[in-house]
């Protein structure tokens, strides 16, 4: 119930959908009820996998000079994980994304390896915060993904 509950509270907007499988089902929205200039989509739709192929195109509201992530997963109403890393600090930084001007259209595909762990059925959350500065404070971007993996991989 708190899962749900959470899921509610944060998620102003309509889902998008991205894909369901006999064993997984995907969908997003935004945390904020701002318009978002962005798409997302994850190949094949499994957890039997250990590679997701993922395309994303996004037009930042603001520069991409700086940006950091936070990463979290909430499983049965408890949070699973928390991951944060800075993508892009101005200097040598490895990504397309990183330089990007307000404005421009950022389209990239890459992989996903961290599906090679095996998920327990049941449903979670996955919320992903992109940051423009290092506390925390001015957020560019928020994704909240809805996860539903149907069957154990036992």
């Amino acid at each position: 119930m708190f899962g749900l509950l959470f899921f509610i509270l944060f998620t102003p907007g309509v889902s998008e959908f991205l894909c369901t499988s006999s064993d997984l089902e995907l969908s997003y929205t935004f945390c904020d009820s701002t318009d978002h200039d962005f798409m997302f989509n994850v190949t094949p739709c499994s957890t039997m996998r250990t590679t997701w192929k993922a395309s994303l195109t996004w037009i930042p509201r603001s520069d991409v000079i700086f940006l950091k992530t936070v990463f979290k997963v909430w499983y049965d109403g408890g949070e699973a994980l928390q991951w944060k890393e800075v993508l892009c600090s101005g200097a040598d930084d490895e990504y397309s994304v990183c330089g990007m001007l307000k404005g421009e259209t950022v389209t990239s595909t890459f992989d996903i390896k961290g599906v090679r762990t095996k998920f327990p059925k049941g449903s979670y959350i996955v919320v992903l915060q992109g940051f423009s500065d290092d506390s925390e404070n001015n957020m560019v971007i928020c994704l909240n993904f809805t996860m539903i993996v149907k069957q154990d991989p036992f």
